[in-house]
């Protein structure tokens, strides 16, 4: 809702003051965004891992992996979009939706239309899945722990998964997070393997194709850093897994965090052009919506191949 709201601001009244508040909106969607993101480790602990066990470790690996790999081939070779847009696609249907997309983009260098174009997509999904997982419930045969896993390893926002969840069962909605959770925690070494693989890459402008060379060029500038928000997203995990901090704090800096994205998001929104959007096609469409197909049905069998297997 947030970034819409910046959409429609920035194609209407943000033109006409930009000169003079440019600098604190590119403030908002480049430093506020990484510090948000660094918040957002405030929201799990490690000791979520234990309660779900190995089994939805390995079931959101998997999904997490097979999902942005999917995406990145499907995008480039089928749907022939840019790299951008399908790794920002990819991140967003494989981990923690929106979070991930703009945690993916300073990786990437994404321009702001194809970070919100990922975002939409994510939403529209996500929002989609809120209204199909719950019927599912009744035809799939799963206990609820396994139908809580399933869904908290398949659908694309934390929000969403605690609505499907809660459509079934409380018991399904706790499970369910957990798994979300753990997912959302794979967020950190996702950005390390993701930022190493972009160093070795020998030519992101070739790679890219023609319909992102300029931004691939842009990104090489940035191969080599270290995303240290992804790293101090893992402190800040390990240390709200401790409990150093008192519980008030906690939920402060939660509050504090989801403010911090919400600026994040609107402040993309205002650099965002509907042209570029509308230029960008039905082609980011099909891919998130190739995803969110494999995410429910290749996503069941995972978990029914993966618990069998474990157990």
């Amino acid at each position: 809702m947030t970034i819409a709201l910046g959409i429609i601001a920035g194609n209407t009244l943000f033109p006409r003051i930009a000169s003079r508040t440019a600098a604190g909106v590119d403030f908002s969607k480049s430093t506020l965004l990484r510090t948000g993101i660094v918040l957002f480790g405030f929201r799990i602990t490690f000791q979520q891992i234990a309660e779900v066990g190995w089994t939805g470790v390995v079931i959101d690996a998997l999904m997490v992996a097979l999902t942005f790999l999917i995406a990145v081939q499907l995008g480039t070779r089928v749907f022939r979009l840019d790299r951008q847009t399908s790794m920002l696609i990819g991140a967003g249907s494989a981990i923690c939706g929106a979070a991930a997309v703009m945690a993916t983009e300073p990786i990437v260098r994404g321009q702001a239309h194809k970070v919100s174009v990922a975002v939409a997509t994510v939403v529209i999904f996500g929002t989609l899945a809120m209204f199909i997982y719950p019927p599912l419930y009744v035809h799939l045969g799963l206990s609820q722990h396994a139908f809580g896993v399933f869904a908290g390893s398949t659908i694309h926002e934390v929000a969403q998964v605690i609505a499907a969840g809660r459509s079934v069962s409380d018991e399904v909605a706790g499970i369910a997070v957990i798994e979300k959770m753990l997912r959302v925690m794979m967020l950190a070494p996702f950005l390390l393997l993701l930022s190493a693989s972009q160093s070795t890459r020998p030519s992101a402008g070739h790679a890219a194709g023609h319909a992102a060379g300029h931004d691939a060029d842009h990104g090489t500038n940035a191969r080599s850093l270290v995303p240290w928000f992804a790293l101090l997203f893992i402190a800040a995990s390990a240390l709200n897994s401790l409990q150093l901090l008192p519980a008030g704090l906690v939920g402060w800096l939660n509050q504090f965090d989801t403010l911090l994205l919400a600026m994040a998001m609107a402040a993309l929104g205002l650099r965002t052009h509907a042209g570029a959007i509308r230029q960008a096609g039905v082609k980011p469409l099909l891919l998130a919506a190739t995803l969110f197909v494999f995410l429910a049905v290749g996503g069941y069998a995972i978990n029914r191949m993966v618990t069998n297997w474990l157990h």
